[in-house]
């Protein structure tokens, strides 16, 4: 039966033996702290005066316990340097069975799974510097509760900037919605939609399942739209869907851009039907072959919402994502998202904007814009020289992933190839939308934006050694 000694000046908890005196107490108390690992190997215990003060005893008697534990080999003591507990392997309880020994587990050691961007080349020292600068000039209420739900007037005020520029964009700080990234944006339209008592969402016939997964959690059905070399085909589209979500930029994972004809296609049946279209511009500011092709949302800011993020261009972490909404549908999606923005912090808010301000972000994005494309230019000189049966790469060049088209049947057998090579990559099968009817493309979906410098030679051979 024990009770407790008061917590001291270390933040530390000694349980005090009961029916035992005060110096027979600590000793045992400490010894057992110790001991159990509670007081770490290298911990700096309070001097005997502190300690007795706190707990109401005599100074000798925290001396007297301290001496006996230094005797003992529990404790150390050196001039300057005060007392710690000693460096000494724990002793294993006799009753106690060894523990068995399981080798670790870990991923395969080269990745070209799509959707990454090459995180050790985020800008840390420019990320620094704007970080001191939003700190420096942030106001008194970016400490308090967040009470702006569409997210702090700075950060938008510089979206609606960059994205008029670089993106041609229709972007007033009041359309702006931060969010915590494009999952989060969807779900808050998904929200909007549910309450228009939509009930089919038109999609792409190949994408990431996690975003039909998360409309039909939301109560949407989605039907999938033919893709060909022109993009999604947006003449397949009717009146029984009450939105869209496409990828005009480039288009995931097929790699192609959304031709002129189809974008006008598409505005004139959301203009004819009422239909919303939802615009994910996950990796447009990645072109190089030419100029970059404007967003979308240009052509009718009415009837496009416009999403956004941080993930491809800086990093997923940073969890900022944006949506530029039309007029009349921004206290829709307030109401979805409540009265409170939840999501990233304001700190990292006003962060962002002083990145982009200071001109450091068209910086980065420039200088990724050339790693990506040496990356894109790489993988196709291996591709190309490598001998066996011709592997062709298609989709416009852009973005962070490749599509290598494979010979009929041999996807699976490739995917299993790359893995006894310790890669981990992904086949366009997983893609595929169940209701797409017919025979599926047989292709690798190759993220060339993840691995590091280091790692990009080996990653590459990989590659290379598991294709047929």
């Amino acid at each position: 039966m024990t009770d407790s000694w008061a917590t001291f000046g270390a933040d530390l908890h000694l349980d005090r033996v009961a029916g035992r005196g005060l110096r027979a107490g600590l000793t045992e108390a400490l010894r057992e702290a110790a001991r159990s690992g509670r007081l770490a190997a290298g911990t700096r215990l309070p001097s005997s005066r502190s300690l007795a003060a706190d707990l109401g005893i005599a100074r000798n008697t925290v001396a007297e316990a301290y001496a006996e534990l230094v005797a003992e080999g529990w404790l150390t003591a050196r001039q300057g340097s005060g007392t710690r507990v000693a460096e000494r392997a724990r002793p294993r309880r006799a009753d106690a069975a060894a523990p068995v020994r399981r080798p670790a587990r870990r991923g395969p050691a080269y990745s070209l799974v799509p959707g990454t961007p090459d995180l050790a080349a985020f800008p840390r020292a420019a990320w620094l510097s704007a970080a001191r600068r939003a700190l420096t000039a942030a106001p008194n209420d970016a400490f308090g509760y967040a009470v702006e739900a569409r997210g702090r007037i700075e950060l938008r005020e510089a979206l609606a900037g960059y994205l008029t520029r670089a993106r041609g964009v229709y972007a007033d700080p009041a359309r702006i919605v931060l969010c915590a990234g494009f999952l989060h944006g969807l779900t808050l339209l998904a929200g909007v939609l549910r309450a228009r008592r939509v009930r089919e969402v038109a999609v792409e016939g190949y994408g990431l399942h996690f975003h039909r997964d998360l409309l039909a959690r939301e109560g949407l059905r989605t039907r999938p739209l033919g893709l060909d070399g022109e993009g999604a085909r947006t003449g397949e589209l009717t009146a029984g869907s009450g939105a869209v979500l496409l990828t005009p930029a480039h288009q995931f994972p097929t790699g192609v851009a959304l031709a002129p004809a189809r974008r006008a296609a598409v505005v004139d049946w959301a203009r004819t039907t009422g239909g919303l279209i939802l615009e994910d511009d996950y990796d447009g500011e990645f072109r190089y072959d030419r100029q970059a092709v404007g967003a979308l949302q240009g052509l009718d800011p009415e009837r496009v919402v416009y999403l956004g993020t941080a993930s491809k261009s800086l990093a997923p972490g940073l969890r900022i994502g944006w949506m530029v909404v039309p007029p009349g549908m921004v206290e829709e999606v307030l109401a979805v998202k409540g009265a409170t923005d939840w999501t990233s912090s304001a700190l990292e808010q006003l962060t962002l904007a002083a990145f982009i301000e200071s001109g450091a972000y068209d910086r980065h994005v420039r200088g990724m814009r050339l790693r990506y494309r040496r990356r894109r230019d790489e993988l196709v000189a291996a591709v190309g020289e490598r001998a066996g049966v011709p592997v062709g790469v298609s989709g416009i060049a852009a973005g962070l992933h490749a599509v290598l088209e494979l010979p009929v049947g041999a996807e699976r057998a490739v995917v299993q190839a790359a893995a006894w090579h310790d890669l981990a990559v992904h086949g366009m099968g997983m893609f595929r939308h169940p209701g797409v009817v017919g025979r599926g493309r047989d292709a690798l979906v190759v993220g060339y934006g993840g691995p590091s410098d280091s790692a990009w030679g080996a990653t590459l051979a990989a590659l290379v050694a598991a294709l047929p």
